[in-house]
């Protein structure tokens, strides 16, 4: 069964349209109309395998916030509507992201239990034109949307660019493996409860 799914999402505030492909190579198509962002989102496609159509329209003439949270939240809910049941996947996964100066730990469980830790401290207010607080609140948005348990460490680094992009392929990285379809349990819900 291909797990694949497409989410809609319109506000007053925001227009986004999602597309993923969790089994794909990493294809992408992104326009936010807003550059960091949609460099980070390209890292998220290449890294983790997902194909991704991105497009969102926000009210990018007042700040980017908007833009830069619905769009986490629209992904999320993509990936979550994707996953179906969440039958045979290794649910669990992390990975340790080096990017020259910098190291990055991200850890999750694929667990319909959203929970955001974010240890991460950049030395700059901005990145392109992204105000750097904006990308917790991406991350939260992510997490809640698709319920995934996400732990983000930044161990070290003095670039936040460098920062910054560990995070989102330490991100994909880690969804790549515990999106996998694991041989071993093929159909089953990997949870003692019966369900996720």
């Amino acid at each position: 069964m291909a797990r694949k799914a497409k989410i809609s999402r319109k506000t007053k505030e925001t227009s986004i349209i999602v597309e993923a492909n969790l089994d794909g190579k990493g294809s992408y198509k992104i326009d936010t109309k807003i550059g960091f962002l949609n460099h980070m989102l390209e890292q998220l496609s290449k890294h983790s395998l997902i194909d991704f159509k991105i497009l969102a329209k926000g009210d990018t003439h007042i700040d980017l916030h908007h833009t830069t949270e619905d769009t986490g939240i629209a992904i999320g809910e993509c990936i979550k509507k994707a996953l179906k049941s969440s039958r045979g996947i290794k649910r669990f996964a992390h990975a340790l992201i080096p990017m020259d100066e910098t190291l990055t730990r991200v850890s999750i469980d694929i667990s319909n239990r959203p929970y955001l830790i974010w240890k991460v401290k950049l030395k700059v207010e901005k990145l392109g034109e992204m105000d750097t607080e904006l990308f917790k609140e991406w991350f939260q948005a992510f997490s809640q949307a698709s319920g995934v348990t996400l732990h983000i460490e930044n161990l070290y680094g003095d670039n936040s660019h460098h920062i910054i992009e560990s995070c989102f392929k330490g991100l994909a990285r880690a969804l790549r493996e515990a999106l996998e379809i694991d041989k071993r349990i093929k159909n089953k819900i990997p949870s003692t409860k019966g369900t996720l």
